[in-house]
């Protein structure tokens, strides 16, 4: 995939109001700490998160996604929000299965009717796939302007994996697919992408892309909603990080040949947020200096599609990621897709 005419013309985020740490989820977990014997800090020390934030309850993932839209639509020249052509909701979590949350999304900030929308959910590889279709309807002529948007709040899936969690007849290996879930976080994103002349001066440019599939892995990390309402997730952490690094090498080899970059190239690296060990494990398998990674897990935890975007937001609004920077942004996603993608500042 090559684009020569694909501009961001504003990107925002919006971070939830609580916070909630690993020592107070682990809190929370102590009975089960003390029947299986696992050391304090563990969570921690395993993932690099400190802290995730959240949505209050009742949050709806349209909500957040309208709060973020608004944020990018007020960075856009007046009379800008009347010409979206195109509105895509991509978060893992929606309102419901119908109608789709776009529509909700679309109500609340007061898009045109001429603004075609729908819902594109690929599990944490949602919003950097929706850029690609929206880039690509750029490129052929059939829109000018597209508002993506992604709105996740994964409180009520850690929620619910601490009852799990305390149930006294697991056991420690009955533990570990649970394990992951305590890095989830939430957070909301947007994205104006247009033709290039209609973007302001300076605005980053996306180049390429490649994408790869491992479809073997689909079972690793599964996730569907229980009886309740509520979300459920088991993962084979293990298995899970191995199988996306060797599929992250494949596409990053593919990568370098359409871009014509090699490991040097990139100014910096934007990763989607796993955690800690994630990262390390990528860049070495990758052969990317860490120093080139600009990274939010720490305190955002894993915000489903949101994470990589929204840390390509906070890089930029904060100067980490500047005019004139070539960002590699590596997304993967659970089934297993890897999606890579390259932007100039």
């Amino acid at each position: 995939m090559r684009f020569s005419n694909v501009a961001i013309a504003a990107l925002a985020h919006v971070e939830p109001p609580e916070v909630v740490t690993s020592a107070e989820i682990e809190e929370r977990l102590k009975p089960l700490y003390e029947r299986v014997k696992l050391p304090a800090g563990r969570l921690e020390l395993m993932t690099g998160i400190r802290e995730r934030r959240f949505w209050p309850a009742g949050t709806k993932p349209s909500a957040i996604s309208a709060l973020a839209g608004e944020k990018a639509l007020k960075k856009l020249p007046a009379g800008e929000r009347g010409r979206i052509d195109l509105l895509i909701h991509c978060g893992v979590c929606r309102d419901r299965l119908e109608p789709s949350t776009a529509s909700y999304v679309h109500g609340a900030l007061g898009l045109p009717a001429t603004t075609q929308l729908f819902d594109l959910s690929n599990a944490c590889l949602g919003f950097m796939n929706a850029l690609v279709m929206a880039a690509g309807m750029i490129e052929s002529g059939q829109i000018e302007r597209a508002l993506l948007v992604s709105g996740e709040n994964g409180k009520p899936l850690l929620e619910h994996t601490l009852a799990q969690l305390l149930d006294p007849s697991l056991t420690r290996k009955q533990v570990k697919p649970f394990f992951a879930n305590l890095t989830i976080g939430a957070g909301g994103v947007a994205a104006v992408l247009t033709r290039k002349d209609l973007a302001p001066a300076g605005s980053p440019c996306l180049r390429a892309g490649v994408a790869r599939t491992d479809s073997e892995a689909n079972r690793l990390c599964e996730g569907d909603a229980s009886g309740s309402g509520a979300l459920v997730m088991q993962t084979d952490a293990v298995a899970l990080l191995e199988a996306g690094v060797a599929l992250a090498r494949q596409t990053w080899t593919q990568f370098k040949g359409v871009c014509g970059w090699d490991e040097q190239t990139p100014s910096r690296i934007v990763c989607h947020q796993v955690g800690r060990q994630h990262q390390l494990k990528l860049l070495e398998g990758l052969g990317i200096a860490p120093a080139k990674d600009y990274s939010t897990f720490e305190t955002l935890g894993n915000a489903g599609s949101v994470s990589c975007p929204l840390t390509l937001s906070k890089g930029l609004e904060t100067g980490a990621i500047g005019a004139g920077d070539k960002v590699a942004l590596l997304g993967i996603g659970s089934g297993l897709c890897c999606l890579m993608l390259a932007l100039e500042c």
